[in-house]
Parts: structure tokens; C-alpha cells; sequence
């Protein structure tokens, strides 16, 4: 479960551009950027700046829950598997 964001979204009609928004929200660009790409997760600070940012909005119209599993990178799952060789399944049986 990810905390995802409609911050982006609404601060087209408010806000020009990323760096007036951070200024808004009290952050860094680098972070309105991370949090953007995916590279950083929605924390705390990100939370309130985004409220001082849209005061007429609630909290649940800035944010909501992605539900779903988290992705699994299949190659490297697999490299931490033993390898099982065909005879030793043969050993098992």
C-alpha cells in the first residue's frame, strides 16, 4: 500500500510551476521532483506542505491509498533461490 498524491494535479490551475509550489508547500524542488517521479516516498512534511499549499482542500482530496501488491523484480528473486539440481528432485520423491 503507497500513499499516492493529487497535489500535481491541482497545481496547475494555482501554481505555474514546481518551484512555486515547493515555495508554497515549504519543501525542497528537489523533493516536489522525487516525489513526482516516484523516486521518493510521500512523508510527513510532504503531508503538511501540501495542506499549506491548498487550504480549501481536506486531506483526502490531496491524498489517497494505492492498494495493490508491490512489484517484485522476477530476476533478482530468482537469483536469491537455491538451485536445485533435476537429480536431487528425484532424490525427494
Amino acid at each position: 500500500m503507497r500513499i499516492q498524491t493529487k497535489v500535481f494535479d491541482l497545481c496547475n490551475g494555482k501554481y505555474t510551476n514546481l518551484t512555486q509550489l515547493a515555495r508554497a508547500m515549504g519543501i525542497s524542488v528537489s523533493q516536489i521532483y522525487r516525489v513526482r517521479q516516484g523516486k521518493r516516498a510521500i512523508n510527513e512534511r510532504f503531508i503538511i506542505g501540501a495542506l499549506r499549499a491548498f487550504p480549501n482542500h481536506k486531506l483526502d482530496g490531496l491524498f489517497y491509498l494505492e492498494l495493490g501488491l508491490p512489484s517484485v523484480n522476477i530476476d533478482r528473486a530468482s537469483r536469491r533461490l537455491p538451485q536445485v539440481h533435476s537429480s536431487e528432485i528425484h532424490k525427494l520423491r
